[in-house]
């Protein structure tokens, strides 16, 4: 593994920038099979994944920020302009806010356009990862005597330690939350595949948590377990709430 997967004299082509790439690219190519599954407009999708792109690294370079502010301080610069250091909630809350502007924009602001995109999610997320493991820029958990632990000599964040490779649990978990998603998303009332996706996004960064390196902040928590709880409790109101609201709506026929 290496931060640099390729290197032309000058130009450097980061490791992590080309798996990020490759997420969006496949994010793209899932999210255009949803919509058109759903009957809606395909080619809604490249707005929606471009204002993901850019709300998503603006607002997980300012998440990390805020969660590391003493490299800001250190290297203000460097720092706001390095390949690394996207906090993926940030990400979240930040693409996500790109993407309802974007889609209420185009009028389409409804339930059935929200769960076309929940797959997609997964799988850019997925590649995400994926270019964190393979760059080792400082995403693998603890120390560990586990016989699958890592070392990342050459990486981004490099350590001879043996570590919880963190970036290959997440990996190994989105593929069972788009497994999950995939084989439920003709089967849900519209809007609970979203709050699903929430519920299992938010456990899943829960509990891997315990074995990063992100330091706690409150009651032995780390930031993004606070963050995943209260996503929790947004999914599950989320998914009460469409099933409910669904109810309704055959009762009063």
């Amino acid at each position: 593994m290496s931060p640099i997967l390729f290197e032309f004299g000058p130009i450097r082509i980061a490791t992590y920038g080309v798996m990020l790439a490759i997420g969006f690219l496949c994010g793209l190519w899932i999210l255009r099979r949803e919509l058109k599954h759903r009957n809606l407009d395909p080619t809604l999708a490249d707005r929606i994944v471009f204002a993901a792109m850019i709300g998503g690294v603006i607002g997980g370079k300012v998440f990390h920020l805020m969660e590391y502010p003493h490299t800001f301080l250190a290297d203000p610069l460097g720092t706001v302009f390095s390949g690394y250091g996207l906090a993926w909630y940030g990400g979240f809350l930040g693409g996500s806010a790109a993407v309802l502007w974007t889609i209420r924009r185009h009028q389409a602001l409804d339930w059935a356009t929200i769960d076309a995109i929940a797959p997609g999610l997964v799988v850019g997320y997925f590649f995400g990862r994926g270019g964190c493991e393979l760059s080792g820029d400082g995403c693998y958990g603890v120390l560990t005597d586990m016989p699958w632990g890592k070392t990342y000599p050459n990486g981004a964040v490099p350590t001879l330690d043996h570590v919880h490779p963190t970036p290959m649990y997440e990996m190994l978990q989105m593929a069972c939350i788009f497994g999950i998603l995939w084989a439920l998303r003709d089967r849900l009332k519209p809007g609970m595949l979203f709050g699903l996706y929430l519920v299992l996004m938010a456990i899943a960064r829960f509990t891997v948590e315990f074995v990063r390196r992100t330091p706690e902040v409150l009651g032995g928590l780390t930031v993004h377990q606070w963050v995943s709880m209260g996503l929790v409790v947004v999914g599950v109101y989320i998914i009460y709430n469409r099933y409910c609201a669904s109810d309704a709506v055959v009762a009063s026929k």
